[in-house]
């Protein structure tokens, strides 16, 4: 049976599936069925898929998301990737060790004709932002193929189990973006014109305008008349020793496993990343059991939401801002994580080095936008439009509404739709602005009847509160939805009820009601909770806590209420002296051992590998700029820096990093050229040859 299997969660239903077996290096395992090898492997704890040939390195999981080839092995003899190929029944799966010695194929005795296709619209991605363009598009009447490379509509919606900021009208901003997955799916599949082919991968777009998509085991020519490309963002790599380690991969990797897979990937992790996707992230492992030991952040401060941050420190979880990671340190899997200080000019200070024993690191230091398609649709005259992180690295929230408008370009460029309104293109705008300044709030002197307090202090587009109140009594004074929200309800019987609707609601945990009624003073404070009961009940003793963690004092626990099956928050109930119960932001939840190690663990920097596919370090790659390389094409022949499997998607950047480092100016770099497939394919499959046979 797997061990590291999530059996219970405070808000991912544990759906019980079919089981079934295959084999990992002969040995006889179980997994899900529908679920991909890597989370299969992870499940029974199997890190290591295998070791490079060229240096014998261990090999692991890093995207999770097919965008590299860290993860490849061989199923039934043939090389896939771990992250995107579904185990089947008897399956037998091992390691890629050394160069491996293919199977023989069979001259195919038969081909058939490669299919042709053509359609009015074609959009690339069923996440937030494709599905938004495909409802825009099929309520026009338009003829559309939405193509995903999963096998549900979602993208990175089915990872996030978190309520989302935003608009509540324009973009279900206050609910879980597991159910707005769902909500937008349903929607798609009720719409007639609209054809969703999931598992099929787009893998190029011709000179002749046609897009090549991999339709399972058959390959075909789409010709679309107009090009949405949704295709999201892929996680940025981060050079430093031991950065290819198994157990150092990609905040996303980890929530695809932990939240979409029920996989309990690690024990102790730690986050290097301060942007909402690591806060998130980290927030995502605590809720599944698993210690966050830190996080660290070069900047000042975090660049994701303060309410984030906040979360994560209430809930027992350091953050090192204005420092970086000096290395990931292990033999054949991640160890421990050394951390130091940077100064102004974000340089480390080795003196102030610190390491942390944890079996994870999660990278999440930003995201690129998967835009190859739009390139070369543009190349090639093809009419195409951009939406979602494709378009500009942004929160789901704002995917969804530039997949609407993109959407309705696309129906406008085929003659069917009326223009996109300019109040589109503004609330677009709000919800891609970044975090605002923080603020003060004034002093709430109220101290009678029951009423919400806000601890969000800073400009972020958010209003569920405001729409989810019965009596209308929140509302954000400047109509800017980037405003804090404002309580103007009295203390009278038409004032606040103290029904909880806005604490539940609230994406940030920022919400929590003071009730002065039954006991003036010693009010009874609300406060969000969306853990698992158990850790205490009504009458126990806990920490109350201010918003930024800060530990106001004992208190006790007055009453627990159950989450509706809706919202999956509970809420929980505190007596406090009144000179403390507006302070009140949540209280303390069980924490992990967050001490450094005695003792730091010093990184040697030129052993960092910039191209994991063909694992050419740091090192190689200046030597060759010193000695006056500053062709991005010849840097790849001497080194085989971006030679490997995945096309250079992640060294390319890190390449052009070394230039800079080393004061090359842009105008002497001749860069790189690109791949005309952005994703491998077997070659057979251009000649219409089928998958099993041949």
């Amino acid at each position: 049976m797997a061990k590291h299997r999530i059996v219970k969660h405070p808000v991912l239903p544990i759906d019980p599936r079919e089981t079934i077996l295959f084999s990992w290096q002969d040995a006889s395992l179980t997994a899900r069925a529908g679920e991909t090898i890597a989370s299969a492997l992870f499940a029974h704890g199997v890190h290591i898929l295998g070791h490079h040939p060229k240096d014998n390195a261990p090999q692991g999981i890093y995207c999770a998301n097919g965008q590299c080839a860290q993860c490849l092995v061989l199923a039934n003899g043939r090389p896939v990737k771990a992250c995107m190929t579904t185990v089947q029944a008897r399956m037998q799966v091992a390691p890629i060790e050394g160069l491996p010695i293919l199977p023989a194929v069979a001259t195919p005795s038969t081909t058939t004709e490669i299919e042709v296709g053509e359609v009015g619209a074609l959009i690339l991605g069923g996440g937030p932002a494709g599905m938004s363009a495909a409802l825009e598009l099929g309520q026009q009447g338009i003829a559309t193929l939405l193509v995903d490379d999963k096998d549900r509509l979602g993208g990175k919606l089915v990872l996030q189990t978190h309520r989302f900021f935003g608009s509540a009208d324009a973009v279900y901003a206050g609910m879980r973006g597991i159910d707005i997955a769902a909500k937008l799916a349903q929607r798609v599949d009720l719409e007639p014109d609209v054809e969703v082919w999931l598992n099929s991968t787009a893998l190029a777009v011709f000179s002749d305008r046609r897009v090549g998509v991999l339709r399972g085991a058959r390959y075909t020519l789409v010709t679309p008349d107009v090009l949405v490309v949704a295709t999201g963002a892929r996680e940025r790599f981060l050079v430093f020793p031991g950065n290819t380690l198994p157990g150092v991969y990609g905040a996303g990797a980890f929530q695809t496993l932990v939240n979409r897979d029920l996989v309990r990937a690690a024990e102790r992790l730690f986050i290097v990343g301060g942007g909402n996707v690591g806060l998130i992230a980290g927030y995502h492992a605590l809720q599944a059991g698993i210690d966050v030991v830190g996080l660290v952040e070069a900047l000042p401060q975090c660049s994701g939401y303060r309410v984030h941050a906040e979360k994560l420190a209430r809930l027992g979880v350091p953050i090192y801002t204005s420092h970086t990671v000096l290395s990931a340190n292990g033999m054949d899997h991640v160890t421990s994580i050394t951390i130091a200080s940077v100064d102004g000019s974000f340089r480390p200070l080795p003196k102030t080095a610190k390491t942390f024993a944890c079996d994870t690191v999660l990278i999440a230091v930003g995201l690129d936008p998967v835009n190859e398609f739009t390139a070369k649709a543009r190349a090639h005259d093809l009419v195409v439009f951009e939406a979602g992180d494709a378009q500009a690295i942004a929160e789901a929230s704002a995917a969804m509404f530039t997949g609407r408008i993109a959407g309705r370009e696309a129906a406008q460029a085929l003659g069917r739709a009326t223009a996109v309104p300019n109040a589109w293109g503004a609330m677009a705008a709000v919800l891609r602005s970044p975090p605002g300044a923080s603020r003060e709030r004034p002093p709430f002197d109220r101290e009678i009847g029951v009423f919400p307090i806000f601890h969000c202090v800073q400009e972020i587009p958010c209003d569920p509160c405001t729409t989810a109140c019965p009596q209308s009594l929140i509302e954000i004074p400047s109509g800017d939805l980037r405003d804090l929200p404002v309580f103007r309800g009295t203390s009278n019987a038409s004032g606040c009820s103290g029904c909880g609707r806005c604490i539940t609601v609230c994406p940030g945990l920022a919400i929590t009601l003071v009730d002065y009624r039954q006991n003036p003073e010693l009010p009874t404070v609300s406060v969000p909770y969306e853990f698992l009961p158990g850790a205490f009940d009504v009458g126990d003793e806990v920490f109350a806590l201010d918003a930024g963690g800060k530990p106001l004092g004992r208190t006790a626990v007055t009453r627990i209420r159950k989450p509706s099956r809706k919202d999956r928050t509970w809420i929980v109930s505190l007596l406090a002296p009144k000179s403390l119960a507006k302070a009140i932001a949540g209280l303390r939840a069980p924490s992990s051992q967050t001490e450094p190690l005695p003792e730091a663990i010093y990184p040697l920097a030129d052993d960092a590998i910039v191209c994991r596919c063909e694992r050419v370090t740091a090192a190689e790659v200046r030597a060759r700029i010193r000695e006056g390389v500053r062709d991005v094409n010849a840097l790849k022949v001497m080194t085989r820096a971006g030679m490997g499997a995945c096309g250079g998607k992640t060294c390319a950047r890190l390449i052009y990093r070394l230039f800079q480092e080393l004061g090359v100016p842009d105008a002497e770099i001749t860069k790189g050229t690109t791949r005309p497939l952005f994703v491998e394919v077997p070659l057979s499959r251009f000649a219409g040859a089928g998958n099993d046979e041949h």
